[in-house]
């Protein structure tokens, strides 16, 4: 893991093509920008895991189903 320090109005970037900018800092918060290319998704992690996990029910759903029409024939 990379720890970086930085200030209201500083960034970082990511590659070449994704800037994570620093907006504001207030007491233990701080508010992120982040500039990506449109086909790069963006999400906060408990959004990204819960993508994960109905990805994956979903998965397990259409085995099941492939499971009982195979036999039902």
């Amino acid at each position: 893991m990379l720890v970086l320090s930085r200030k209201r109005n500083e960034s970082i970037m990511i590659g070449d093509h994704i800037e994570v900018k620093i907006l504001s800092v207030d007491g233990d918060q701080v508010k992120l920008g982040i500039i990506a290319p449109k086909n790069v998704q963006v999400h906060r992690s408990e959004v990204f895991e819960a993508i994960q996990e109905q990805n994956r029910e979903a998965l397990n759903t259409n085995l099941n189903l492939l499971e009982q029409l195979k036999k039902n024939k």
